[in-house]
């Protein structure tokens, strides 16, 4: 649809009324005049009624105490506004302004955000403040100790400018040790961002990496006004400062200057030569430390020696001398000594009195009348035994005679040393007859001497002869068993 202005100069239609437009056509008609005759707007106002669309839109209304307009900050202008859009703060915004044809609402393109003055900008910061302590970011017992002699020294701050010069001069006086500084801007819309960057590169380094990470952080600016500092009262940049887990010093402005950061921080100077100060020992003042501790550690001990000599002497004089301990426990062993060969010979002859004594009523018959006693009750018992031996031994033979034959005669071997042969089939059964086996069936054969050959069966089945009774033969008299074969 092409938009048509409606013209106040048209000729009334036939019947004496004007021309009559659609809705869309009044409605951005009204659109194009308001962004031609406000195409450029700077507006002053309270912001109430802040929306943060999860889209990145961020929808406000701009009131004073007699009217209000709907205000828009697009998604890729958020990132540069000057601060942060909250309720109740008073700002001066940049913009266009509009119409939103579908509610017949105008409304203001905000582009550029700034605070409507140092009150306003106070207030923000104590309602951030408030916040930030809340949570608990603000707690002595969360800041980190710095160390006491730090080997790499972290500075984040402008390459150019007083503040670098005189922190390297400063810790090259008192601390000679490695400085990196990271370069950043200390002002502007961009400060905030590149310093809470610089803190998390720093982090992120390797303590064995080729750039060491540091042992504690410097974050130096010089002074100047509340709008220059404001940067460093940026929430973002705060809680990145308290999320840091290296040691963090903030030197942000002179002395009576104060920012969010000095809060949060780990450790806050005045100016950025006193943090160098802070963060670093003197060199000279802990070497003269050193010795002195040193020459009082060898007074300590030269007076510990002397105490326990004189301690040792006391103790000794009570003591009995060494040549007396010795010179007594010599004539103890002397008389000793001489009393020792005489002992000697002495339990000598008594020992060989004793020996006497014990061998005259010792004598031959003493030990031959016990023998000659037990050799007759030994020859008394054998001819008791020998009888009985003797016949047990005659019939375990004729047992073991009977056994012998026994065995004989139901080995199953024994007809094949008569010229007899032992049929089986491949399964191990022996033939008993030959009607048995068929025609073309492997049987094994067993001769005499052991040795087995293999023979194929040729023709049919023969039909089995009538079994015949078989006689009993008559037992041998006197035999204990019958023979198989």
């Amino acid at each position: 649809m092409t938009d048509v202005a409606p013209d106040p100069s048209a000729a009334p239609t036939e019947g004496g009324n004007a021309k009559p437009y659609s809705v869309s056509e009044l409605a951005f008609a009204l659109k194009r005049t308001l962004e031609d005759a406000y195409g450029f707007v700077r507006l002053r106002g309270e912001i109430s009624k802040v929306t943060h669309h999860a889209n990145g839109h961020v929808y406000l209304t701009l009131k004073d105490e007699r009217a209000a307009i709907d205000g828009v900050v697009w998604k890729g202008q958020v990132r540069g506004l000057g601060i942060r859009p909250e309720q109740g703060l008073e700002v001066i915004v940049t913009g266009k302004i509009t119409s939103y044809p579908a509610g017949s609402r105008y409304q203001i393109v905000i582009e550029t955000m700034e605070a409507a003055g140092v009150g306003a900008l106070l207030a923000q910061l104590e309602r951030l403040k408030a916040k930030l302590a809340a949570e608990g970011l603000f707690a002595v017992e969360r800041k980190q100790a710095l160390p006491s002699m730090p080997a790499v020294v972290g500075v984040i701050t402008s390459p150019t400018g007083a503040v670098i010069r005189d922190i390297l001069h400063r810790i090259r006086d008192r601390w000679p040790c490695r400085v990196i500084v990271w370069p950043v801007v200390v002002q502007g819309d961009q400060a905030a961002a590149q310093v809470g960057a610089a803190i998390r590169g720093f982090e992120a380094l390797d303590e064995d990496g080729p750039i060491p990470r540091p042992d504690v952080l410097i974050v130096a600016r010089g002074g100047g006004s509340v709008e220059d500092l404001w940067p460093f009262n940026d929430e973002a940049l705060a809680r990145a400062v308290a999320a840091c887990t290296i040691p963090l010093i903030s030197a942000v402005g002179h002395e009576t200057d104060t920012t969010l950061i000095d809060f949060v921080s780990d450790r806050r100077a005045p100016t950025p030569t006193a943090a160098a100060e802070i963060a670093t020992p003197v060199l000279a003042e802990l070497k003269a430390l050193v010795g002195d501790l040193g020459a009082r550690m060898h007074r300590c001990g030269g007076r510990a020696v002397e105490d326990r000599r004189g301690r040792v002497q006391a103790a000794g004089r009570a003591l009995t001398r060494v040549g007396d301990l010795v010179e007594l426990a010599a004539q103890r062993f002397g008389i000793v000594s001489g009393r020792l060969a005489a002992g000697l010979a002495k339990n000598a002859a008594a020992h060989e009195r004793d020996l006497v004594r014990v061998a005259s009523r010792l004598s031959p018959l003493l030990l031959q009348r016990p023998q000659a006693v037990q050799r007759q009750r030994l020859d008394g018992a054998a001819a008791r035994l020998h009888p009985g031996v003797m016949r047990g031994l005659e019939r375990a033979g004729e047992r073991l005679d009977a056994l012998s034959k026994l065995y004989v005669s139901v080995d199953p071997d024994r007809p094949l040393q008569r010229g007899f042969a032992r049929v089986t089939r491949a399964d191990g059964s022996i033939v008993h007859a030959g009607a048995i086996l068929a025609g073309g069936e492997e049987v094994a054969i067993k001769f005499g001497d052991l040795v087995t050959r293999q023979a194929v069966i040729e023709g049919a089945a023969a039909e089995p002869a009538a079994a015949k009774p078989l006689r009993p033969r008559p037992k041998a008299a006197g035999a204990a068993q019958g023979e198989l074969f």
